[in-house]
């Protein structure tokens, strides 16, 4: 194999000086952010390990293939308000960090495993006096988390898989044996832990073992993984949309058996699905007839269901078109999205 690969990364060994006992600096942490994201297609960071590993609700293995051999453009990164506020906090949360555990820490950049340099990994800080031990001068690092309130309970006993995943990775990276996480939730509930090679050693060697089996059989090859589970459709079909926004042409699927597989699940799921509708309205009309003229229904002495009135705001959009049009024009878009369209004679064939 060349140095040159389909993903634009290197197989020599990682150039820099080194920062960490098995990590050497690739790009400053000062560096213009095109070069940043540029640099991270080179190999598999930290940030994309929640999809690598497929955890639910962090997207997938696809969307970092489709990242790391440039189909995606290079800032496609959904920059939500948590992602703006986060970055927004890291600097003073990693002071405050520093001053509650009596050290010192300071920003760094990309960095690449020496041996491996498609292992990459950006230190939210390194800290040259591990508080854990004032002995000696020993090297850690510091991951810096802002969250929401509502995903307090996911943090009771550590960092959550996701955040779990992502500081292994950097321990992987670095050859460092221990990393501190740093998380406010909710603007004030300040909590840390460290995270320990030694406590996840199956874990690592899981992770490690899945970021390598897609780097080198999938993004190398440029061989897209298969999609396994239907826990990150929605991802998915966000995915495929931004992959192929202007769709045109024809093709044909005479021979492949994967579409037609897929048709006749699709239909027998959107079958399902109407029948389970029907269903649901059905028995809702039922519960209606046992409750007559009273709000709630009691078994065993405890309450077993009750009618509760709720609201939704709604817009006369006609009545505003017509009679406030500058405001229509300024508030009203017309969103497009795209549904599957199967005539009636397919439908009949995949489902006979």
């Amino acid at each position: 194999m060349s140095d040159t690969t389909v993903a634009g990364a290197t197989t020599a060994p990682a150039a820099g000086r080194r920062v960490t006992p098995t990590g050497r600096l690739l790009l400053e942490h000062t560096a213009p952010r095109d070069i940043w994201l540029e640099a991270r297609r080179k190999g598999l960071g930290s940030s994309d390990l929640a999809k690598v590993l497929n955890l639910t609700g962090f997207g997938t293995p696809q969307q970092v293939f489709h990242d790391k051999v440039g189909n995606l453009p290079l800032d496609d990164d959904d920059f939500s308000e948590p992602a703006h506020f986060g970055t927004l906090f890291e600097d003073p949360l990693a002071r405050d960090w520093a001053r509650r555990n009596r050290t010192v820490v300071a920003p760094v950049g990309i960095i690449a495993n020496e041996s491996d340099p498609w292992q990459m990994c950006t230190l939210d800080r390194l800290c040259t006096e591990c508080p854990l031990d004032r002995s000696v001068r020993a090297l850690c690092a510091l991951e810096v988390k802002c969250r929401d309130k509502m995903l307090a309970k996911f943090w009771r006993q550590g960092p959550p898989d996701d955040v779990l995943a992502q500081v292994l990775w950097q321990i992987i990276v670095t050859g460092l044996d221990h990393i501190h996480v740093v998380c406010l939730i909710g603007g004030n509930d300040y909590r840390q832990y460290t995270v320990r090679r030694e406590d996840h050693v199956k874990l690592v060697a899981y992770i490690n073992a899945e970021a390598s089996r897609l780097w080198h059989e999938h993004i190398l090859t440029g061989r897209e993984p298969e999609i396994t589970g239907a826990e990150a459709a929605d991802a998915l079909v966000d995915l495929y949309g931004r992959l192929h926004p202007d769709r045109d042409g024809v093709i044909e699927v005479d021979r492949d058996l994967d579409a037609l597989d897929a048709m006749s699940e699709y239909l027998e799921a959107v079958a399902e699905k109407g029948a389970a509708e029907k269903k649901r309205k059905a028995k809702y009309a039922e519960l209606l007839k046992t409750l007559g003229g009273a709000q709630a229904a009691m078994y065993q002495d405890r309450p077993f269901f009750s009618i509760e009135q709720s609201s939704k705001a709604t817009a006369d959009l006609d009545r505003l078109r017509e009679e406030f049009p500058d405001a229509y024009r300024a508030c009203v878009q017309d969103k497009t999205h795209d549904r599957i369209a199967i005539p009636q004679y397919v439908r009949e064939e995949f489902t006979s």
